[in-house]
């Protein structure tokens, strides 16, 4: 067990580079290869509804197959595959279909994932890993962009390619070092641990459709992705079009390392606070900073502005990266679709996100960078006015302490 879990922090070191694709280089290497910020948002939102569809199928596949691990290498090697057909061929129609299948891998590490994580350490152990699952992933991330600001400055935004490819690797030889009999596949799914078997259990659509809390929750997380997906990459090519980032690839490198560091402390707090005074507050403070990020990076116009507004990031992102996973755990514990539940929520989390480029990159090109941080921020203002009226129902959900014996799901 001790080496499946020292496996299971490489995996999520190494695959941060991975999961999310090129992330805001993106944006850039395209910005530099003459594209317009719609067509940018346009691409970004097609590979982000490509993830939406076939999130809840892959969770469901997570639920009934005992070969996660699989379902991660392969979803590497997808990522890999789709950024290279990027960098080689940046061309509208190649780089929607890379993305849209960057998006479907993309949607599969993450329960995946969580997957094995519950199988490993079981409903009492989840709450603690996933903060070091964050933490690891995180300093990934930032290990990843300053590797990335450093060689992409001395070799251009093809360094950053290279780096992913490595990435990868590593993450593809971390997953076959967990040993797959140390994963218990019921408890992977949320299966009762005493018995073996589940209640009488809803698909994963009647889960999101006859479950409050997870209502909620899902109807929250995509506000909040509406209104957080674009200002990373928004703020990156509002400073490369104003000249005053300097080399685009150390400053979107900076924008990652800020937050990402950020992170660390911010999942290693979420699992501590998760566990003594329960979710809500966890949420709370995520979606507080998210409006006020949006506010300063939409009137301040200098280049320091990046350590506020990504110092906020870090602060949403860190606590959410914990919150999200574990409360579903939570609502949904007993009913054995733990996964499922997890990847319907995601993927309203989904709709959220890749609806969230186009629409900022619309309203920066017709009215002005600023105003699409404005709308931004109103939007996570609506996230957090909703999770506080929601406040009767999530409660339960959301109380600290050890997750209860029955699903709060309906069966």
């Amino acid at each position: 067990m001790g080496q499946s879990l020292v496996a299971l922090n490489a995996l999520n070191f190494f695959m941060a580079d991975v999961r999310d694709g090129l992330g805001p280089f993106l944006g850039v290497f395209l910005q530099q290869n003459g594209w317009s910020p719609a067509h940018i948002g346009l691409v970004t939102t097609l590979g982000g509804l490509a993830g939406v569809a076939a999130t809840t199928p892959l969770g469901m596949l997570v639920d009934t197959t005992s070969a996660k691990r699989a379902i991660v290498i392969l979803s590497a090697c997808a990522v890999i595959l789709a950024c290279s057909l990027n960098y080689i061929l940046p061309y509208f129609g190649i780089t929607a279909a890379a993305q849209m299948a960057s998006g479907i891998a993309g949607a599969a590490i993450g329960p995946a994932i969580a997957a094995i994580t519950l199988g490993l350490v079981r409903q009492k152990g989840f709450p603690r890993q996933l903060g070091r699952n964050e933490a690891y992933n995180h300093a990934g991330n930032a290990f990843a962009a300053i590797l990335c600001g450093i060689l992409g400055y001395m070799f251009g935004l093809v360094a950053v390619f290279v780096l992913m490819g490595l990435m990868a690797l590593g993450s593809i030889v971390a997953t076959l070092w967990i040993d797959p009999n140390d994963i218990d596949n019921d408890a992977a799914r949320g299966l009762k641990e005493q018995t073996g078997e589940a209640e009488e259990a809803p698909s994963s659509f009647l889960v999101l459709l006859q479950s409050k809390p997870l209502i909620v929750l899902a109807l929250t997380l995509l506000l909040f992705h509406l209104a957080n997906a674009a200002m990373l990459p928004i703020l990156g090519q509002a400073m490369v079009a104003r000249g005053s980032a300097g080399d685009p690839s150390a400053y979107t490198a900076a924008t990652v390392i800020i937050a990402q560091m950020t992170m660390i402390p911010m999942a290693l707090l979420a699992s501590r606070l998760a566990q003594t005074r329960g979710y809500w507050i966890v949420f709370v403070l995520a979606l507080v900073a998210l409006p006020i990020r949006g506010l300063i990076a939409g009137t301040i116009v200098d280049q320091w502005v990046l350590v506020p507004v990504q110092v906020l990031d870090g602060v949403g992102a860190g606590l959410l990266g914990v919150a999200v996973p574990g409360l579903v755990a939570r609502i949904l514990n007993g009913t054995g679709r733990i996964n499922s539940g997890l990847a319907a929520v995601m993927t309203m989390q989904g709709v959220g996100a890749a609806s969230s480029p186009a629409l900022a990159g619309l309203i920066a090109e017709d009215i002005g960078y600023w105003a699409a941080f404005l709308a931004m921020g109103a939007i996570a203002a609506a996230a957090l006015a909703l999770w506080l009226l929601a406040t009767p129902i999530i409660g339960a959900a959301c109380a600290g302490g050890d997750a209860p014996d029955e699903a709060l799901a309906p069966a």
